[in-house]
């Protein structure tokens, strides 16, 4: 863990990429209010921002070989994966010595809620002028593309199937403007009785522990998609494991009598949803099924998943730091 002197309050100065698109708009709208909450709290930043997809990734790696080891991303889930992905392309320092913060102001804000990290920018800002970090792990997926094998970094959850089916449509929805808090529920109703479950071979750690129609698959290493959706409630952010739910065909009318189970970490108390956990997990189907990472279509199976152990640094609220971090650090970061 990083102690506090080599936090914000050491006069590092941090590298601010915002996203001006992300939250529908809010990055840009709302970043001269983050702006003056950082000012506030005296943290000396450098903001850039992005004017494509895949630009975040770029400037992460601009910046690290400038020399900056402190990021802020001001943007949603789909900013912080290019961050991420910036920060293993970077060939300068191992991507744990880049101290990494959220100020979300994305759609879903997904991964922020895994660490207590609030949604109101001054609680956000906070966190960061606190300097509380935490190893994370971070997952590499390996799909097919093109004709190609590709490699991808996660930050947090990995859906297959019907799953990546909704954030391929509602990638499609953004794209025509259309702005709705609700919109990933509307358009995960919608789709579900277009989907047809598909033929599906799952192994962990080398053990097939699934061989069947299968409507979706979620692997991650945080709890948290679909704007709040908990498909893996038992996931631990640093314990270098994959979680893993399978989601095998349900009635539309089974599923919607325990839908609040999806919000309320309840999800494997509906029998047709299995847990898995493993270090490496492989994802083959007949036909062929998309994935998407981090909120981010991309290609199809088959799909290999693999752990990186607490290879990110992150800040993180203060209220998880003191729950999650071992009484022996914590006592060493106040000494």
């Amino acid at each position: 863990m990083f102690p506090k002197s080599s936090g914000p309050h050491s006069g590092a100065k941090w590298f601010v990429i915002v996203n001006p698109v992300a939250g529908g708009g809010r990055g840009l709208d709302h970043f001269p209010q983050i702006s003056k909450h950082l000012r506030d709290a005296h943290i000396r930043c450098e903001p850039v921002f992005t004017e494509h997809k895949f630009h975040a990734t770029e400037l992460t790696v601009t910046a690290v070989r400038e020399g900056y080891r402190h990021i802020i991303v001001v943007g949603g889930d789909g900013t912080l994966h290019e961050v991420v992905n910036g920060l293993f392309i970077q060939q300068e320092v191992r991507p744990d010595e880049v101290l990494l913060a959220v100020v979300a102001v994305g759609t879903g804000n997904d991964w922020v809620r895994t660490f207590g990290i609030s949604n109101r920018y001054r609680h956000a800002v906070q966190a960061i002028s606190e300097g509380c970090s935490f190893l994370q792990d971070v997952g590499v997926v390996s799909y097919e593309e093109a004709h190609y094998r590709q490699n991808r970094y996660m930050a947090n959850v990995a859906g297959a199937g019907f799953d990546a089916h909704v954030v391929r449509k509602l990638s499609h929805l953004k794209k025509k403007g259309r702005k709705s808090r609700w919109r990933y529920t509307w358009c995960l109703v919608r789709n579900f009785f277009r989907y047809k479950s598909t033929g599906v071979k799952v192994w962990v750690d080398g053990r097939l522990v699934y061989n069947n129609l299968l409507l979706s698959a979620a692997v991650g290493i945080c709890k948290f998609n679909g704007g709040g959706l908990q498909q893996l409630p038992e996931a631990v952010a640093d314990d270098g494991m994959l979680d893993l739910s399978l989601i095998r065909p349900v009635h539309f009318w089974h599923l919607l009598f325990r839908f609040h189970y999806l919000f309320n970490g309840g999800i494997y108390r509906i029998r047709h949803i299995l847990q898995e956990r493993g270090s490496r997990i492989r994802i083959e189907s007949s036909p062929e099924v998309g994935v998407e990472v981090d909120g981010e279509p991309l290609g199809h199976t088959p799909l290999e998943f693999s752990i990186l152990h607490k290879a990110i640094r992150i800040v993180v609220a203060k209220e998880f730091y003191e729950q999650h971090v071992p009484a022996e650090d914590s006592a060493r970061k106040a000494g």
